[in-house]
């Protein structure tokens, strides 16, 4: 398992030399997020795709 130092720095490495820290902020959101979801279906807390289903059928009966 990589340190967050290291992710950051591969992460800066795959991103070109003109990108502005708005877009290294993005990315280094989007990898926080990446991570926690992968960390929460290892932990079971995720739906099944009936589950959704179930659910969004009532938002869009509306």
């Amino acid at each position: 398992m990589q340190t967050a130092k290291q992710e950051v720095s591969e992460l800066l490495n795959r991103l070109p030399d003109d990108c502005t820290l708005e877009d290294v902020q993005y990315h280094l959101y989007v990898l926080q997020k990446i991570e926690r979801g992968l960390k929460d279906i290892e932990e079971g807390r995720f739906y099944s795709q009936e589950e959704v289903e179930k659910k969004m059928s009532k938002w869009l009966e509306q």
